[in-house]
């Protein structure tokens, strides 16, 4: 009987072990003590399940939000060059939910925006867009504020477990059942929760999504997206740069300074993500620290002066992608889950905030009256809400990046002129700020 378990003896007299067995498992998977029941699940704890999560536990409905890996890991010990640009529009959900104030660090504001278009290694075009807040009237308000990655994980950290109506399971494996009667999430080695809504918010690889079988549409570029941050001599002021190259956008987004960055000497910290075909992004990103600098520097310009690299560097391949339907049974998809930009306007979070934004609305709403938050009615709503503007915003950035990942003389003139153009139109100026700010 070596490696043998009781039951497999052809012993009858062991007969009754799986029996045993089985019995006492229904028993502990049922036992009262072992059940939890609340109105959402949320299954993923990154920047839109955790930030959607806090919003829901804020407002009193009682949440529950899982994730298969450990948080407090994801608190990387140093600057790491990582950043998120966090809209106005999308501030909301982070101060109602609790979390702003919970940030480790002041964030940057991003108090006016350069748009130009060029070659590498030569001066930008003269005709360029310059976006600055307030233009919009004294009482606007910045366009919105860049935090380090590493900060808003931090914040959430310190967030989740302080709430009392959710309850956070991490690292956690767990299994969903849903029915038009409700859900059922049951955790390996830990409780079964019972549901009346469960949101994906796991990722573009998001397992609620394909078990659903929701197709997805995907669009490939054959680009690499390279984020890391700068130290440089002079003040960035707050302004935000995307430079428009023929292999893809490079754009500068203003941080706040850094305990870290300045441990290197520097106060004047900014990230860069910068677009590039695949292949050359590979090569590059083999450069040591100095060479890759330099590459960086013929892109950026010199009105920083010199740069020096801080952190680490991240590369990762670029693609659209669009759930065809964001609902299903007692289940809604929120943030990538449900679709995926490329990264030309610095959008791609902001409309997972988004998606919080509404189905947490409509979730709080539901709650307060007695009503059901995973009725098809309010999902319908929620889907209606979102995906369309999602939409949109995939075929501008998608239009974008082909219009000008382009060397073509004629195409540059066009786009040069249609920035001038936007430039001097002071109504339609004010629509793109609206835009980039969110609201």
């Amino acid at each position: 009987m070596d490696g043998q378990l009781p039951w497999d003896s052809p012993n009858p007299a062991l007969n009754w072990l799986p029996n045993c067995w089985a019995a006492l498992h229904e028993v502990v998977m049922n036992d009262p003590e072992n059940r939890l029941s609340a109105d959402v699940c949320i299954m993923g704890a990154g920047p839109v399940g955790g930030s959607l999560a806090c919003f829901l536990a804020s407002a009193g409905v009682s949440t529950v939000v899982i994730d298969r890996a450990p948080l407090k890991p994801m608190e990387h010990p140093a600057f790491d060059g990582r950043a998120y640009a966090i809209s106005a529009g999308s501030r909301r959900l982070l101060d109602e939910s609790g979390l702003w104030a919970r940030l480790p660090e002041a964030a940057q504001p991003i108090q006016e925006i350069r748009v130009s278009d060029g070659r590498v290694g030569q001066p930008a075009s003269r005709l360029f867009l310059h976006f600055d807040h307030r233009e919009l009237g004294a009482e606007s308000g910045p366009f919105g504020w860049m935090v380090e990655a590493r900060g808003l994980r931090v914040g959430l950290n310190a967030h989740l477990p302080s709430l009392p109506a959710l309850r956070v399971f991490a690292p956690a494996v767990a299994t969903v059942t849903r029915s038009v009667e409700g859900a059922t999430v049951a955790i390996a080695g830990g409780p079964r929760i019972d549901c009346r809504l469960v949101v994906a918010a796991e990722g573009r690889q998001s397992p609620l999504r394909e078990q659903a079988g929701i197709p997805v549409t995907r669009l490939p570029y054959g680009q690499t997206g390279m984020t890391f941050a700068v130290t440089h001599d002079l003040p960035h002021h707050g302004i935000a740069v995307e430079h428009f190259l023929p292999a893809g956008p490079f754009a500068l987004l203003p941080m706040a300074p850094s305990a870290d960055a300045l441990a290197g000497g520097a106060p004047n910290v900014s990230a860069i993500v910068w677009t590039e075909r695949s292949a050359v992004a590979e090569r590059m990103m083999a450069l040591d620290d100095a060479r890759f600098a330099r590459e960086a520097a013929r892109r950026l310009g010199d009105h920083l002066g010199e740069i020096r690299l801080v952190g680490r560097r991240w590369s990762y391949p670029l693609s659209a992608m669009l759930a065809h339907r964001y609902v299903d049974t007692r289940l809604a998809l929120a943030g990538d889950a449900a679709h995926g930009i490329h990264p030309i306007a610095g959008q791609g979070l902001n409309l997972g905030f988004q998606d919080a934004i509404a189905l947490g609305d409509l979730i709080v709403s539901a709650v307060g009256a007695g009503e059901d938050p995973g009725a098809p009615a309010l999902l319908a709503r929620y889907q209606r809400a979102r995906r369309g503007p999602n939409l949109a915003m995939l075929g501008m950035t998608d239009g974008l990046d082909r219009l000008f990942s382009s060397d073509s003389r004629v195409l540059r003139l066009a786009r040069d002129l249609g920035i001038a153009a936007v430039h001097r139109t002071p109504p339609l100026k004010r629509l793109f700020m609206r835009r980039a700010m969110g609201v």
